[in-house]
């Protein structure tokens, strides 16, 4: 196919004259090239968006749609096959693919810190050195059955060495991302097979560089001494020379400042020059990209943004026209009769045997305990695109032919689908944690308090560093400890990954953005520190927004938070509308209120303090709380009391009473919350609860007190006598003038205006959040913790376990 494809492609016109001028566009290269991107794009999206209940990586998809593209399924038509993938199109589509293949080798060397590599424990290098010999030692004897059966006219020594390297290899970017996807990215397993991982990848590289300077056609022996040789003064440049033109460059990229042009472009070309002057050595030019990529600096700003420019391109467009080209060469109906598919088994049998077992039994003898020696030998099968890649090379140079090829690509996507579901068969991790007494605002007023404060996008920090200056109190004994969260979704991108290997020091799925001191995102919270005597530790964390929660909930035990603040899904557009960020932040948030082990509270930003951090001295609110009565009501009031203590803080409380034999439901039942399996429900709740009205009265009382005993009239109550629910919204728009509105989520009150989409704020909150509210007002949706429904943590106390409150991922 290679050399006649080459000839008539050289024949195809770039562009053609239009339908009108009665030319077909499918004949001509640009057309028929776009047709075959977004063809191949959306057919393997929407095979991901089929493959994400099953939690697999998208390079799964993207294997099979490959597959299925060519002769194996849809390609066995060949009206489609002549018509879509011309034989005379193949140069151009592989060309194009190779070129976003070294760009693609280029992040993934990114992905290696080989600094990390260096530093790689024993207990990781044993497992990745015995994880590498086993699975290679069973290659070459599958190798030996495989030319004796299907492959009987291959060359012996590279047949072996590439059968070796196909059944040893580990995908690192696969693994990465399947740790990510399951939260063990930063486990003892999860940075166990990182490392092995890594040691495993660069192996891998080093014997397939081995595999390529053998399977040459020249009959010289010496040739492939010379092409290594080669390779290694060629890697010896690379770090000595190239490297330093990259630090230069990385450090001329200050943070905060945008990356010139001129070093993108030079950075690009260079990789496009290794990967030339490694083609010419011999050893493919997929090790000149990647070799660039390992020795890229990665501090600073330069390489994310060098990512940043590519990664979107080179992973949505061109890499899945790789893994068609790849499935084009792929013919599953090659493996017919008795013989080819007992070949199949002995090579799935043995990929499987030699990495989980070898793995498993490295690792028992590290001590390791059985359960997760065994999740780590599954994690270790794990192959993917790098598999593909040494087996299209074996393809190209004749060492395999079809049939063996098929049989290495299906054992490459079956231990690679298996991963992910027998990982979550086998390793279900305990989150535990030591319990912790103040989980709510409402407690004894002179110990520390702890909140765990969330947010999107740098919008919302300017508006949560004014709530957090309200929320500090003057005079107390016990200090405030704010841990912010930078919210990010995880994504197939490599720079999410990147993101995680700084955070393999910490014990959660975090990384501290502090980098010293440079990152425009945590400056603002570091600066309001210096200023205050409020404590603040960045954090971020990195999660599918499926899932993003269970973080959430587990940090905030950890650090022993007393209350959670959540970002509201909608922000205010300027004309003073809600606007939604998506429905998953809003199944986030209801989540968090599910099963969060401390308060919570939905914080509706509509500008609190304006645009910018406002000074101590500076601050002047009026914040308002609508007292009904109930759990949540006394936790906002709670928090009201501590607001008021801030010198610029004044607090207005109105208290809500009926008419005697009346009840604020108004003949409507009011709802609130229990625990059902995983899930809090809603339950109709009793208006006359006598233990619930009589804690009530007892804050009330010590309100009362409060107010008394504040000789700068900073707290002022006004009782409201309502006699419908029209009543109630009167008195609540009355409110509107303030700065920040307290409200209880689950008040024993009927719902009030029209029906709200957004059950988690509960019918107060929904109400002064709408649209028709006023505009400038700001609220605050409190849930305050009941114990009696939290039956379904995702942290299981032990009173023997330490307080992990202060480790590094806290700060």
């Amino acid at each position: 196919m290679g050399k006649n494809a080459s000839c008539s492609s050289a024949a195809m016109r770039a562009e053609s004259n239009g339908g009108f001028q009665h030319e077909n566009p499918l004949d001509y290269a640009l057309p028929l090239l776009i047709l075959q991107i977004c063809l191949v794009v959306a057919f393997t999206r929407f095979l991901a968006f089929l493959f994400r209940p099953l939690r697999q990586p998208r390079v799964i998809a993207e294997i099979i749609g490959g597959i299925l593209l060519g002769p194996s399924a849809i390609g066995r038509n060949e009206k489609f096959l002549n018509a879509v993938f011309p034989e005379k199109s193949i140069t151009v589509l592989e060309t194009l693919a190779n070129i976003g293949l070294l760009f693609f080798l280029f992040l993934v060397g990114l992905e290696l810190d080989m600094r990390a590599i260096r530093r790689t424990g024993r207990k990781a290098l044993g497992i990745a050195i015995c994880g590498i010999i086993l699975p290679f030692i069973l290659g070459i004897g599958t190798s030996i059955a495989l030319r004796a059966t299907v492959s009987k006219s291959v060359e012996l020594f590279p047949f072996l060495v590439f059968m070796g390297v196909a059944l040893s290899i580990t995908a690192f970017p696969v693994l990465a991302r399947i740790l990510a996807e399951l939260k063990l990215l930063t486990t003892d397993v999860g940075r166990i097979a990182m490392s092995a991982a890594a040691v495993n990848d660069v192996a891998a590289w080093i014997l397939l560089a081995l595999a390529i300077a053998l399977s040459g056609s020249d009959a010289s022996p010496f040739v492939p001494l010379w092409v290594l040789l080669c390779g290694a003064a060629f890697v010896i440049f690379v770090v000595f020379a190239i490297r330093p033109l990259l630090v230069a460059m990385a450090n001329r990229s200050l943070e905060g400042e945008p990356v010139k042009e001129l070093y993108i472009c030079i950075t690009l070309t260079l990789v496009l020059v290794c990967s030339f002057v490694t083609d010419t050595i011999g050893i493919h030019s997929l090790f000149g990209a990647f070799a660039v990529g390992t020795i890229m600096p990665r501090e600073g700003s330069f390489s994310r943004v060098l990512t940043e420019r590519i990664e979107d391109l080179v992973s949505g467009l061109f890499m899945p026209l790789y893994f068609v080209s790849s499935g084009l060469k792929t013919d599953v109906a090659t493996i017919k009769g008795g013989l080819s598919w007992a070949m199949l088994m002995l090579v799935i049998f043995n990929a499987c045997f030699g990495k989980i077992i070898g793995t498993t039994v490295v690792s028992l003898l590290c001590e390791v305990p059985s359960t997760e020696a065994l999740t780590l030998g599954f994690l270790m099968n794990t192959k993917g695109l790098v598999e593909l890649i040494v087996l299209n090379i074996g393809k190209d140079r004749k060492v395999l032919n079809d049939q063996a090829f098929a049989i290495c690509v299906v054992m490459a996507l079956f231990t690679t689908f298996i991963s992910t579901p027998m990982v979550m068969v086998v390793y279900k991790p305990a989150r535990r944690g030591a319990p912790y007494k103040h989980k709510t605002i409402q407690r004894d007023p002179d110990t520390e308090l702890r909140m765990l404060a969330c947010f999107h996008n740098t919008h919302n920090i300017p508006s949560l560093i004014n709530l957090i200056e309200c929320s500090r109190g003057t005079g107390r004994k016990g200090k405030l400890y704010v841990y912010t969260m930078h919210l990010m979704e995880l994504s197939e991108r490599s720079s999410a990954i990147t993101m995680f290997h700084m955070a393999r020091k910490n014990g959660m799925p975090f990384w501290n953005k502090k980098r010293k001191g440079k990152d425009q995102m945590i400056i603002a919270f570091q600066d309001y520190e210096k200023l205050s005597s409020v404590s603040v530790r960045p954090m971020t964390v990195i999660s599918g927004l499926n899932s993003i929660h269970e973080d959430i909930c587990t940090t905030a035990h950890r650090k022993r938070a007393a209350m959670i603040i959540l970002p509201f899904h909608k922000h205010q557009r300027v004309d003073g509308s809600m606007e939604s960020l998506g429905h998953s932040f809003q199944e986030m948030n209801q989540l968090v209120l599910c099963h969060a082990p401390c308060s919570v509270g939905i914080f509706v930003d509509r500008g609190l303090g304006g645009t910018s951090q406002v000074q101590a001295s500076d601050v002047s609110y009026k914040i308002v709380v609508p007292f009904f009565g109930g759990r949540d009501d006394r936790e906002a009031l709670c928090y009201g009391m501590r607001m008021a203590e801030h010198q610029g803080i004044f607090l207005n409380v109105y208290k809500f009473v009926t008419p005697p034999g009346t009840s604020l439901a108004f003949d409507a039942e009011s709802v609130g919350e229990s625990s059902k399996k995983d899930r809090k429900t809603v339950h109709v709740i009793d208006d006359n609860d006598y233990d619930d009205k009589k804690q009530d009265d007892q804050l009330w009382n010590e309100f009362l007190s409060a107010c008394n005993n504040n000789t700068q009239e900073t707290m002022k109550y006004e009782e409201k006598l309502v006699e419908s629910k029209g009543d109630i919204e009167i008195a609540l728009k009355e409110m509107n003038r303030c700065n920040l509105i307290l409200v209880g989520r689950m008040p024993s009150v009927a719902a009030l205006g029209s029906i709200s989409d957004c059950p988690e704020l509960g019918p107060v909150g929904s109400f002064v959040a709408s649209s028709d509210f006023y505009t400038l007002t700001s609220v605050m949706v409190i849930q305050q913790y009941n114990p009696s429904t939290d039956i379904h943590p995702f942290v299981r106390e032990e009173s023997d376990l330490p307080d992990m409150s202060h480790t590094p991922a806290g700060g």
